[in-house]
């Protein structure tokens, strides 16, 4: 890769890990996908990051993920980077994948580790190369341990980052530490790192973290935004103060399996996404209560929480 194309994508700001709408017989819902990634881009967001956790990739189809990207590539329209995520267990299926997902114009991919078996340091080292070398675009690493049983040393990030199109992380282990440990072990290369856990945006942007990617800003879009904005103008008792206003969505979302406290919120603040695929369920009776409470408490306290 170029280098000039690796500046280009410096990863920063507030970047949406979006959601994928199905519709009511659990197929990709292309007008609510358009309308979602333009209200995003309406509410100032600095990237599009998709097919991730929130979005459902574990029950997508490899076709569903091609769809679904072209989608959103084509609506956006270059106006913000679109991150799509390929990560797997096979670094064949990624490989293959990540190509497809070059070819129809993602800006840069979002590789999460394998799961499901213990990898050892070298075999992590060689599914990421081998994904990188097989494309152009650059590739950001994805650490969720909790989720994959596995996590991305510090040993293993620096050695990562000397490769010209790995530019950055998503920390989503929810340890601050670990992100400082990541931005120490990297301070040398062109690469960024990001939190993926949205109660640590400001702390992980003290500790020299250029953004975030955070899902609870499908909902409370300019919320998310507005912490960003803030700390880059060093307006800290207005960064703070946005941080702490989301840890009510935040408490929430436990009431389900992701996303569909997450949907079920946004579709009572009035954009909806249908629900989560199977096996997630709909939340309980009572979580439902408990939601519809919370969203319109946010609805009084906010007069937009995205456009």
């Amino acid at each position: 890769m170029d280098e000039d194309e690796v500046v280009l994508m410096e990863l920063k700001g507030m970047i949406t890990a979006m959601v994928t709408p199905f519709d009511k017989k659990q197929k990709i819902d292309v007008h609510a996908t358009k309308t979602l990634v333009n209200q995003l881009i309406r509410s100032n967001v600095s990237g599009l990051f998709i097919i991730g956790t929130n979005g459902e990739f574990h029950v997508m189809t490899q076709e569903e993920k091609l769809q679904f990207a072209k989608i959103v590539i084509q609506e956006t329209n270059k106006r913000v980077p679109v991150y799509v995520g390929t990560g797997g267990n096979s670094t064949e299926e990624v490989v293959t994948l990540s190509k497809e997902m070059e070819k129809i114009g993602a800006d840069a991919l979002s590789v999460i580790t394998p799961y499901f078996l213990s990898l050892n340091e070298e075999e992590l080292y060689r599914h990421y190369v081998t994904i990188a070398e097989a494309v152009s675009i650059p590739i950001v690493l994805y650490n969720i341990p909790k989720n994959t049983g596995i996590h991305l040393s510090t040993d293993l990030i620096k050695r990562l980052a000397k490769i010209n199109n790995i530019v950055g992380i998503k920390d989503s282990s929810g340890d601050i530490e670990n992100i400082k440990r990541y931005i120490e072990a990297t301070k040398e290369d062109d690469f960024s790192v990001l939190s993926g856990s949205d109660s640590l945006i400001l702390k992980a942007l003290d500790a020299g973290a250029t953004g975030a990617i955070a899902a609870t800003s499908n909902l409370l879009t300019n919320i998310d935004v507005s912490i960003y904005q803030h700390w880059l103008h060093n307006e800290r008792n207005e960064a703070e103060k946005a941080q702490s206003s989301i840890e009510e969505l935040r408490r929430i979302l436990k009431l389900g399996s992701t996303p569909s406290v997450l949907k079920k919120a946004m579709e009572m603040a009035g954009t909806p996404v249908g629900q989560a695929r199977l096996p997630v369920l709909e939340p309980s009776e009572a979580a439902l209560h408990e939601i519809e409470i919370v969203v319109n408490d946010y609805l009084k306290k906010y007069a937009k929480l995205a456009n």
